[in-house]
C-alpha cells in the first residue's frame, strides 16, 4: 500500500475485475480511503432515502431486502480499510482512522434513527405472521426490526440526538484505545545480550535474533510484547529479573501515563455505554448487551462463570503449591509471583509429565500446522485448498488459497497472514474482505482472512510454533471456515454474523481436532529430521492437557467477571477503571500469583469496539457448546463421522445466522447443550 497521493482514478471508484474480484491492493493508496468513504456514504444515503421515501406500501423486498442491497460501496471500502487498520497500521492510516471512525459511526447511527425508514420496517414486521416469508426471510425481518429498536428508533427526537452523539464518540474512543495498545506494543523492545539467554531454547533464540535484526540490532536478541514473543520468554527464561521486566511491561500496556494512557478512555466508554443503555430502557449496559444473546441475562452469565471459578481457584492453589515447591528445591527464597508462574509451570510440566514445550515445538512447523487445519476441513467438509502464489495481496507475507468443494467449484478465497510485525495489532483474529450472499440470483463467495502474530524462524529455517499457537491457528481457522462455508441468501446474516456467545462455538470446537492422534500423526514431523512425532510424546502431551488448567481458567474468568461487573455499574465522572479492577479482583478472591488474561487498560476485546463488551464470558459459554458438540463425534465412534460432520456443516458452519443459535445447536446435536462435558474436560466435575 502506497502512502503517496496520486491523480490516477481512485481504485474504489471502479469495478474490481481481477481474479476472485480481489481488491487491487497494489493500487490502493492511503489517500484513497477518505474520498472512497465520502462517496460510499453519499451513495448509501441516497439508497436509504429511496427506501425511506418509497410511496409504495412497505413489503419485505422493497424495504428489508432493499436494505440488504444498500451499502455495497461502504462494505467494499470498509472491508479493505478495517483490515488495513489491524494489519498495516501506519501513523498516516491511524490519523485517517481517527478522522473516519466518528463519521462512519454517525452515518450508521443516522440510518438506525431514521424515523421514516423504521416505520416502513415496522410495517412489514407487524405483518410478519401473515406474509409468505421463508424461514430465513422471517429471521432477517426480526433481526432488522430488533436492530432498529436497539439502535434507538423508538426514542424521542432529543434522545435520538444524544444517542447519535454517544455512538459517534464511542467510535472515536474505540479507535484511540486500539491505537494506544498498538503503540505500546510496537514501541517496547527488550534487547538481550548473549549472557541474557539462559534457559531459552534454540528456536526462541533464533526468532529473537531475527526480531533484533529486523529492528536494526543485528548481533543481539530481542523480545517484544507480541504474545508469541513474550509468553515463550516468560516460559523459558532463567533470568527472573528479565522475566519481571518483560511481564511488567506486558501487563502495563495502555496504563502508561502520557498519550497512550487508556484509563480515561476506558472510563468514558463505560459511562457512555451506561447512558445509552438506560436511554433504551435497560437497567445497565450488561442487561442491554445480553438481551439478544444466548445467555439473555447477567445472572445466567454469572452463574456460568462462577460454576467454574470456584473449582478453578482450588485447582490453581494446588498448582501454585507445586510450583512453590519446585522453586524452593532450586534454592529460590521467594514466593511465586506472576512473572514466575509460566517458568515454573513449564518445569512442573516436564517433571510431572516428562514433557517440555521445547521438545514439542520442532514437530509444530507452521506450514505443517496450516496443512493439518486444511486436511481436517477436507475430511469433515470435503473442501480443498489450492495456494495461489500469483495473487498480489496487501502484504508480501500474506498467502492466499482458492478453496474448492468436492466438485472443484470455488467456495472462497482464504488469506493467511501469520507473522508479527510492528504495523499489526496484537492477538489473532478472523475477518473478511467480502461477505457471502445469494441475493437476486447472484452467488457472491467470500474473501476471508486469518491474522496471527507468530514469530518468524531464523533466516532459511521454518517457523516453529508452540502448542498454544497451534491451538490459536486452529481456533481462527474455525472462524475462517464459518465465514468460508456459509451459504445463505442475505449478507447481514452470513458467516460469523451471529450472536457473540455463539460465534466462538465453530472456532472452539475446531480446536478439538488438533491433538487427536490420527491428526497429529499426519502432520507432526520433526522440522529437521522429518521423523514423525513419537507416540510416547503424543501420549504425554494428551496426559498433560489438564495440567495448569486452574491457572488458565482463573486468568480467563477474572477477565470475564471484571468485564461483566464493570458494565453492571452506573459509573460517575470519577470512575477509575484500574481501581475498579483492583477492588473487583479483591472481592472475588483473585489469587495474587495470577494476573487477568486481559487487564482493563489493554482489553481490546471490550474497549476497541462493542463486540465483546459485557460479553467476554462468551468464550466460556461456547466452551460448553464445543465440548458437548465434539462429544457427538466421540459418541459416533469416529472424529470424522460423515453424518455428524454433515449436521455440523449444515446447521452451524454453512448456516450463518439464519436461525436462532439455540435452534441451530439443537438441529446439530439433537438436544440442548450439556455443561457436564466441559466440567469433566477441565477436571472440575
Amino acid at each position: 500500500m502506497s502512502d503517496s497521493p496520486s491523480r490516477r482514478e481512485n481504485p474504489f471508484f471502479r469495478p474490481w475485475d481481477g481474479p476472485f474480484a480481489l481488491p487491487p491492493f497494489a493500487e490502493i493508496e492511503t489517500a484513497d480511503f477518505v474520498p472512497a468513504f465520502d462517496r460510499a456514504m453519499a451513495e448509501h444515503n441516497a439508497e436509504i432515502s429511496a427506501i425511506a421515501g418509497d410511496q409504495a406500501p412497505a413489503t419485505f423486498d422493497n424495504t428489508v431486502g432493499a436494505l440488504e442491497r444498500a451499502g455495497d460501496a461502504m462494505n467494499r471500502t470498509g472491508g479493505v480499510f478495517w483490515n488495513y487498520t489491524g494489519t498495516e497500521s501506519t501513523p498516516e492510516l491511524q490519523a485517517i482512522e481517527r478522522e473516519l471512525a466518528p463519521k462512519i459511526a454517525a452515518h450508521y447511527a443516522a440510518i438506525g434513527l431514521d424515523e421514516h425508514l423504521f416505520r416502513r420496517v415496522e410495517a412489514v414486521w407487524k405483518q410478519r405472521d401473515a406474509l409468505p416469508l421463508t424461514p430465513e426471510q422471517k429471521r432477517l425481518l426480526e433481526l432488522t426490526y430488533d436492530g432498529f429498536v436497539r439502535s434507538g428508533a423508538l426514542l424521542d427526537a432529543a434522545q435520538k440526538e444524544r444517542y447519535a452523539e454517544i455512538s459517534t464518540r464511542l467510535a472515536t474512543l474505540g479507535a484511540q484505545f486500539a491505537q494506544n495498545v498498538l503503540a505500546d506494543e510496537a514501541e517496547w523492545l527488550m534487547l538481550l545480550e548473549s549472557g541474557d539467554l539462559d534457559g531459552l531454547p534454540q528456536s526462541l533464540r533464533e526468532s529473537a535474533a531475527r526480531m533484533a535484526a529486523d529492528r536494526g540490532h543485528p548481533g543481539k536478541w530481542a523480545i517484544t510484547l507480541a504474545r508469541s514473543s513474550v509468553e515463550p520468554f516468560l516460559t523459558y527464561s532463567a533470568r527472573r529479573d528479565l522475566r519481571e521486566k518483560a511481564f511488567s511491561a506486558w501487563i502495563a500496556r495502555g496504563e502508561n501515563s502520557g498519550k497512550t494512557d487508556n484509563r480515561p478512555i476506558a472510563a468514558e466508554i463505560v459511562r457512555l455505554r451506561d447512558e445509552s443503555a438506560r436511554m433504551l430502557g435497560y437497567e445497565t449496559y450488561a442487561h442491554y448487551k445480553l438481551a439478544d444473546q444466548m445467555a439473555k441475562t447477567p445472572e445466567r452469565v454469572r452463574a456460568l462463570i462462577e460454576s467454574v471459578w470456584r473449582p478453578a481457584k482450588i485447582a490453581a492453589a494446588k498448582e501454585r503449591d507445586v510450583l512453590q515447591e519446585l522453586a524452593a528445591k532450586e534454592g529460590g527464597n521467594f514466593a511465586i509471583a506472576p512473572h514466575d508462574w509460566r517458568y515454573y509451570a513449564e518445569k512442573a510440566r516436564k517433571s510431572l509429565h516428562n514433557i517440555d514445550e521445547a521438545d514439542v515445538r520442532p514437530y509444530l512447523a507452521l506450514d505443517a500446522v496450516i496443512g493439518a487445519a486444511f486436511d481436517v476441513a477436507h475430511k469433515l467438509f470435503g473442501v480443498t485448498f489450492h495456494e495461489r502464489r500469483d495473487l498480489e495481496l496487501y502484504n508480501p507475507e500474506a498467502r492466499a488459497w482458492d478453496v474448492q468443494d468436492e466438485n472443484g467449484q470455488h467456495v472462497a478465497l482464504f488469506i493467511g497472514d501469520y507473522f508479527a510485525r510492528p504495523t499489526k495489532r496484537g492477538g489473532a483474529w478472523m475477518s473478511i474482505f467480502r461477505a457471502q450472499s445469494e441475493m437476486d440470483g447472484k452467488n457472491i463467495r467470500p474473501i476471508v482472512v486469518n491474522v496471527m502474530n507468530f514469530a518468524k524462524g531464523a533466516e532459511g529455517k521454518p517457523a516453529l510454533i508452540g502448542l498454544d499457537d497451534a491451538r490459536t491457528l486452529f481456533h481462527e481457522f474455525g472462524h475462517g471456515l464459518h465465514g468460508m462455508l456459509t451459504k445463505v441468501t442475505f449478507p447481514s446474516i452470513s458467516g460469523t454474523n451471529v450472536v457473540r456467545d455463539f460465534v466462538e462455538f465453530p472456532s472452539q470446537v475446531y480446536e478439538h481436532w488438533l491433538l487427536e492422534p490420527q491428526v497429529l500423526a499426519g502432520f507432526a514431523r520433526h522440522a529437521e529430521t522429518g521423523e514423525p512425532i513419537p507416540q510416547t510424546l503424543v501420549d504425554r502431551i494428551r496426559a498433560s492437557q489438564k495440567f495448569n488448567i486452574g491457572f488458565g481458567t482463573v486468568e480467563f474468568c477474572s477477565s470475564a467477571l471484571v468485564d461483566l461487573d464493570l458494565h453492571l455499574t452506573h459509573p460517575g465522572p470519577d470512575l477509575d477503571v484500574v481501581a475498579f479492577e483492583r477492588e473487583e479482583l479483591k472481592k472475588i478472591g483473585m489469587p495474587k500469583e495470577i494476573v487477568m488474561r486481559h487487564r482493563t487498560p489493554h482489553f481490546g476485546h471490550v474497549f476497541s469496539g462493542p463486540g465483546y463488551a459485557a460479553g467476554y464470558y462468551s468464550y466460556l459459554w461456547s466452551s460448553v457448546l464445543d465440548t458437548d458438540g465434539f462429544a457427538a463425534f466421540k459418541e459416533a465412534g469416529d472424529i470424522f463421522d460423515p453424518a455428524t460432520a454433515r449436521r455440523l456443516k449444515d446447521y452451524v458452519y454453512a448456516a450463518g445466522g439464519r436461525e436462532a443459535p439455540e435452534d441451530a445447536y439443537r438441529h446439530f446435536r439433537g438436544r440442548d447443550p450439556d455443561s457436564k462435558a466441559l466440567l469433566e474436560e477441565r477436571g472440575f466435575a
